[in-house]
C-alpha cells in the first residue's frame, strides 16, 4: 500500500518524529560524560553512539555502524531471533545500535549488529569486532572493559552465556536458556536482562530459564508458504510459567545457586550486585500481591527477606523500588488510596501532593523522582529528602518532564505545548552561588507539523481525564462525526501533554472528526483507586466510563454528532474498540480493532493474572470479558486488524473471533498483516492510518 496522504508520509519518512533525536542515556559514574545515541538526520534510521562532555558541551561520533559495516541492511530479520523476541517486548525499533552497555566511566562501550560484537574505545573512537562463538545478543563489559560477557543461541530453544576472550561456555550445556529475560519478565515486570556482572569482574549473577513446560506458539508466514514456521514458548494464563533460577557462575568454574522459595515466588523481578560479597533481588508471588526485596549470599546462595510490600490488589510495580539505599535503609512504595508515595525502613516520606511515578536517581543526597502533580496529563521532577523536608520541584509548567542524574550531573527532559527540550548541567554551585550552565542535546529530529491544542478536561464524577481535537479549520457550529482514539488498558497513559503523540490525533481530525480520547479507570497515574476499580473484570469500567465520559464531554461540546461515532485502537485498544461495537452498538457505530486480545485465557500469565487472577478461581471474570461469546450480537461495522508475526497478541484472538462472526452469520472485514510484529514498524502505522480512514469514512458516512 503506497502512503499518499503527505502529513502520514512524512511521519513515516521521520521514524514518527522520533529519527534524529537523542535516545537512550548513559551517564558517567561521575557525571562528566554522557553516551547516547542518535542518527544522522530526520530520515536517517540509523542510530550512532555519541559521546558529549558535559562540562563544556563538545560532543564527538565514537561508533558508527556505516563505518563498521559498509553496506549492512539492517534488516530486522537479520537480527538473532532472541534479539528479535527482546526488541518486540521492549518495543525497540532501531536500524543501527539498538543499543549498548558501557563502563561506569564510559570509557569503553560494547554493542552487536546483526550478531557481531564490537567494543569501542570512547576516548579514542576506535572500535574493535570481537570473537564469538555464534551470533551474540546483550553484551555487557566487565568493570574494566578488558571481558564481555554475551549471549548466543544453542542448538534446540536453549541459549548459552559466553565471555570474551574465549569461545567456551560459561554456563552449563543442559538445553536452558542462559543469561536472559523469559518473557513474562521482558514484558510484563520490567527486567529485560539476564546476566550481572560482579563488580570485581570475577563472576557473573545469570538467569537460567526453563521453559519446557510451557505451550509453544507457532507462526507461518502465509505469504511465503515454503519458509518453515518459527515457534516460542509462551506463558498462558492459568497455565506453567517458566522455571526461573539465579546462579554465580565463576570464571574459575564454580557454580552456586542462590536459592529463595521460588514454589510461593515464582517472579523474578529484578537482580543486581550490591558489592562483591551481596546480591540483592526482588521476587514477587504469581498474583503479584507479595513482592520481596531479599539479600543473597553469593557464597552460599542462602538468602533473607529485607523487605516486603503486600496489597490486596495487586503490587503496582514503582521504578526505582524496593531498593536500599547508602546506609543500608530500605526504600519502598507506599500506597494510600489517594496518592503513590514513598517509605524509608517503613515510614512514610513528605510526598504530600504528588503522586510518585518513578525513583530515577539520587542527586547532593536527594531521591530524584518522576511525578505527577495535580493535572495527571502532566510530569514534573522533584528531589524528595530522605531526612525529611518538602519535596523541591525541579519543572514547572505544562508538559511531561523526566530526568537522569549522575553524581553532581542532572539531564532533564521536557516534552510539552513548545516541544520538546533535553538539557544537561552541572548542580555544584560555583563560586558566584550559582549551577552550570544548561547545555542543550543536539536533536536532529523533523519539527512536528501541527501545534496541536487539545482540549482537556476532567469529566464525570470519577474526574476521568479527557481531551477533545478539533480540525484546524472547524467552524464552531459544524456537527463533526467523533472519533474515539482509545488505549484504555493497564499500564499506558493516553491522556498527557507529551506533544508527539497528538501529531497522528490531529491528523484524524482534520479528516473531518473531533477526535477524543480518555483515561478510563484502571490506566495508571491518577491514583491506586483509580487504578484497581479493573480488580477482576476488565471490561466494565472501561466501557462504563468511556460512555459516560462521551456524554459528558458532548455536554460541553455541542460539535460532538453522538449519532456517529467511530473507535480506533491497538491491542488493549484494538480490545475496547471491539468490545464497544459488541455490547455499545447504541454508543458506538463502526470499529476499527487492531491486535486485539478477545479472550484473556489465550494471553500472557503476569499481565493477565495481576488484574484477573487466575482462569481457574475467577471463570465468571474470564468469561465476562471474553468477546467471543458476544460475536452473534455484531451489527455494527467492524474492522479487525492483525499481525500474523505477532507473538504478543497472538493472530490467533482476531482469527478466532472472525470465526465466531462467520459462524454467528455477522458481516465483518479483517485485514491480515503478513510479516508485521505487535509495533507495526517501517510506516506500517501511516499504512493502516490511509486503511481506516477509508473504513470509517464509509460505515460513518
Amino acid at each position: 500500500m503506497t502512503i499518499t496522504d503527505a502529513f502520514l508520509a512524512l511521519s513515516a519518512r521521520t521514524g514518527r518524529f522520533t529519527y534524529g533525536a537523542p535516545r537512550a542515556y548513559t551517564l558517567a559514574e561521575d557525571g562528566t560524560r554522557l553516551l547516547l545515541l542518535r542518527s544522522t538526520g530526520s530520515e536517517d534510521p540509523v542510530d550512532r553512539l555519541h559521546l558529549l562532555d558535559t562540562a563544556t558541551g563538545e560532543e564527538r561520533l565514537v561508533a558508527d555502524p556505516a563505518a563498521l559495516l559498509p553496506g549492512r541492511s539492517g534488516r530486522r530479520d537479520d537480527l538473532p531471533a532472541v534479539e528479535r523476541r527482546l526488541r518486540e517486548r521492549t518495543r525497540l525499533v532501531a536500524a543501527g545500535i539498538g543499543s549498548y552497555a558501557a563502563t561506569a566511566d564510559l570509557a569503553v562501550a560494547v554493542f552487536t549488529l546483526d550478531g557481531r560484537l564490537f567494543r569501542t574505545d570512547t576516548t579514542t573512537g576506535s572500535s574493535d569486532e570481537l570473537p564469538v562463538a555464534g551470533p551474540a545478543f546483550d553484551p555487557r563489559p566487565d568493570a574494566t572493559g578488558q571481558r564481555v560477557a554475551y549471549v548466543t543461541e544453542e542448538a534446540g530453544h536453549g541459549t548459552a552465556l559466553y565471555v570474551t576472550p574465549g569461545l567456551d561456555p560459561l554456563s552449563p550445556a543442559d538445553g536452558a536458556r542462559w543469561g536472559v529475560a523469559e518473557f513474562a519478565a521482558a514484558e510484563e515486570l520490567g527486567r529485560a536482562r539476564g546476566h550481572w556482572w560482579r563488580p570485581d569482574g570475577g563472576a557473573l549473577l545469570a538467569a537460567r530459564v526453563d521453559e519446557s513446560a510451557l505451550p509453544r506458539r507457532h507462526f507461518a508466514d502465509p505469504a511465503h508458504p515454503g519458509e518453515a514456521p518459527e515457534d516460542f514458548a509462551y506463558p498462558q494464563a492459568g497455565g506453567p510459567n517458566a522455571d526461573v533460577q539465579l546462579w554465580v557462575l565463576g570464571l574459575d568454574g564454580s557454580r552456586t545457586r542462590l536459592h529463595w522459595d521460588a514454589d510461593a515466588h515464582p517472579y523474578l523481578c529484578a537482580a543486581s550486585w550490591a558489592s562483591d560479597h551481596e546480591v540483592l533481588l526482588t521476587v514477587a508471588d504469581r498474583l503479584q500481591q507479595n513482592v520481596l526485596l531479599l539479600s543473597a549470599d553469593p557464597a552460599t546462595g542462602l538468602t533473607r527477606e529485607l523487605s516486603r510490600t503486600t496489597d490486596e490488589f495487586w503490587v503496582d510495580d514503582l521504578p526505582g523500588t524496593p531498593a536500599r539505599l547508602p546506609g543500608g535503609r530500605l526504600l519502598t512504595a507506599y500506597d494510600t488510596p489517594q496518592a503513590r508515595g514513598l517509605a524509608l525502613d517503613g515510614k512514610p516520606l513528605d510526598t504530600t501532593g504528588l503522586q510518585i511515578r518513578r525513583v530515577v536517581g539520587r542527586l547532593h543526597g536527594r531521591l530524584l523522582c518522576e511525578t505527577g502533580q495535580g493535572d495527571p496529563a502532566d510530569q514534573h521532577v522533584h528531589l524528595v529528602d530522605p531526612d525529611g523536608g518538602a519535596p523541591e520541584p525541579l519543572t514547572t509548567g505544562p508538559g511531561v518532564h523526566s530526568a537522569l542524574a549522575a553524581a553532581d550531573t542532572l539531564l532533564l527532559i521536557a516534552a510539552g505545548p513548545g516541544g520538546i527540550r533535553r538539557t544537561v548541567r552541572r548542580t555544584t554551585r560555583g563560586a558566584d552561588g550559582r549551577d552550570g550552565p544548561e547545555l542543550p542535546l543536539t536533536d536532529l529530529s523533523a519539527a512536528l507539523p501541527y501545534p496541536v491544542r487539545p482540549q482537556f478536561a476532567r469529566v464525570t464524577d470519577r474526574e476521568l481525564p479527557s481531551a477533545v481535537v478539533y480540525p484546524r479549520d472547524h467552524v464552531p457550529g459544524r456537527r463533526l462525526p467523533v472519533l474515539l482514539d482509545v488505549y484504555g488498558g493497564p499500564g499506558y497513559q493516553a491522556v498527557a501533554t507529551e506533544p508527539r503523540r497528538w501529531q497522528l490525533r490531529q491528523w484524524w481530525a482534520d479528516q473531518g472528526f473531533a477526535v477524543v480520547t480518555t483515561d478510563n479507570r484502571g490506566t495508571p497515574f491518577v491514583s491506586p483507586d483509580f487504578t484497581r476499580a479493573i480488580f477482576r473484570r476488565f471490561s466494565r469500567a472501561a466501557l462504563d466510563d468511556q460512555v459516560d465520559a462521551l456524554h459528558a464531554l458532548a455536554a460541553h461540546h455541542p460539535d460532538l454528532d453522538l449519532r456517529r461515532v467511530g473507535v480506533r485502537g491497538w491491542s488493549y485498544g484494538g480490545y475496547f474498540a471491539a468490545l464497544a461495537v459488541l455490547r455499545r452498538p447504541d454508543v458506538f457505530h463502526a470499529a476499527c480493532a487492531g491486535a486485539p486480545p478477545t479472550d484473556f485465557r489465550l494471553y500472557d500469565t503476569a499481565y493477565t493474572e495481576r488484574y484477573l487472577g487466575l482462569p481457574q478461581d475467577n471463570p465468571e471474570g474470564y468469561a465476562g470479558d471474553c468477546l467471543l461469546t458476544d460475536a452473534p450480537g455484531l451489527t455494527r461495522p467492524l474492522l479487525l486488524i492483525h499481525g500474523l508475526a505477532d507473538d504478543n497478541v497472538h493472530p490467533a484472538h482476531t482469527l478466532l473471533l472472525s470465526q465466531a462472526l462467520t459462524a454467528a452469520g455477522r458481516p465483518h472485514a479483517v485485514l491480515p498483516l503478513p510479516g508485521v510484529t505487535h509495533m507495526t514498524p517501517d510506516g506500517m502505522n501511516e499504512q493502516l492510518a490511509q486503511a481506516e480512514l477509508a473504513f470509517l469514512r464509509d460505515a460513518l458516512g
